[in-house]
């Protein structure tokens, strides 16, 4: 399989169809396949949850657009209530020679999407999906 421009404008056209204002492509060989690699295109406006992946690091690698990957630290400023404060962001685009990041295992992360992107990721281990805990809540 080519992940070609074609293949790529296809992946666009599904994302502008779907409400997330984004589309995943699935890499893996079976469901029994243990390890996860997507390729993701995310638009302009997709909302994609602070969430956390608590038994792997997660790599990012961008094939185009312009996004930030933004990393997150828990604050104790105010133990009863916690909250979250921003400790990097990474701008990912080929375009600036920016290709990629790896997101560390346990770190809150988030993308904030600047342009139309398609970002290939791989974690370890088979697929699980992030549990509700692992999804931060600003409640």
């Amino acid at each position: 399989m080519d992940f070609d421009k074609d293949f790529l404008e296809r992946l666009f056209e599904q994302a502008i169809e779907s409400p997330r204002l984004r589309q995943s492509f699935d890499l893996r060989t079976s469901s029994a396949d243990s390890s996860q690699r997507i390729l993701n295109a995310l638009l302009s406006g997709t909302v994609v949850p602070i969430h956390r992946h608590l038994n792997t690091s997660e790599t990012v690698i961008c094939l185009c657009g312009k996004m930030d990957e933004v990393i997150y630290e828990e604050s104790d400023s105010n133990k009863e209530v916690p909250s979250l404060r921003e400790v990097q962001r990474i701008r990912l685009c080929p375009a600036e020679a920016r290709y990629g990041c790896q997101v560390p295992m346990g770190a809150w992360h988030t993308v904030e999407v600047i342009e139309p992107s398609v970002i290939f990721e791989a974690k370890d281990g088979a697929y699980a999906p992030v549990t509700s805990e692992n999804v931060w809540s600003y409640e």
